[in-house]
């Protein structure tokens, strides 16, 4: 069975799925009543779950590397997802989005190149990434560097994008490219960001 748990980090709350030892879903959002609705609209359909109150080992990990990822701090984890659920495509943009590391950015397009398809499919899987912040979908942005959308807030998932992006800043000049499992990466610092 899934458990759920919910913690507030500084003026947010964070809520995680977990089942053993696999992370099902993370959300963070304004209240704790929204970050648990993300959570429960992200589980499969007819997937037995549990509210727990105490967070377990693994969810307090959870808890600290999106603290820290939500305060822009740099964070390393070992996490294991439960991806089952999930298209190969999707597993495939995943795998390749979790090496962008904090301080850089890469475009739908750069990223749909690497893993294949385009750009509107990976703004698709962008749009449901059940593991935010921790795949770090926020690191996604158009091709012109504009901040595209965010989470499920039309109105005010830009803002809260490109906050969090200014507190990854680390004044990084040049772009680079990084090595996924789906090839080579091409990232840019987040000063690109307009």
């Amino acid at each position: 069975m899934i458990s759920v748990y919910s913690q507030k980090a500084n003026e947010m709350w964070c809520a995680v799925a977990i089942e053993g030892e696999k992370i099902w879903t993370t959300a963070f959002a304004k209240t704790e009543k929204e970050a648990v609705k993300q959570i429960l609209e992200t589980l499969p359909y007819r997937k037995q779950f549990q509210s727990v109150e105490k967070p377990s080992e693994l969810a307090q990990k959870v808890f600290d590397a999106m603290r820290s990822m939500l305060d822009g701090e740099k964070t390393s984890f070992d996490f294991q997802f439960e991806q089952s659920h999930l298209s190969k495509y999707a597993q495939k943009v995943l795998g390749c989005l979790t090496h962008v590391p904090l301080g850089y950015i890469t475009t739908y397009k750069a990223l749909a190149n690497t893993a294949g398809g385009g750009p509107r499919a990976v703004g698709q899987i962008m749009a449901s990434n059940p593991f935010s912040p921790l795949v770090p979908c926020h690191r996604v942005v158009k091709s012109d560097f504009s901040v595209g959308g965010y989470g499920r807030s039309i109105t005010t998932g830009a803002r809260v994008k490109k906050l969090f992006l200014q507190r990854e800043d680390r004044g990084f000049k040049e772009p680079s490219q990084i090595k996924t499992e789906c090839g080579m990466l091409k990232v840019f610092p987040v000063g690109f960001l307009k």
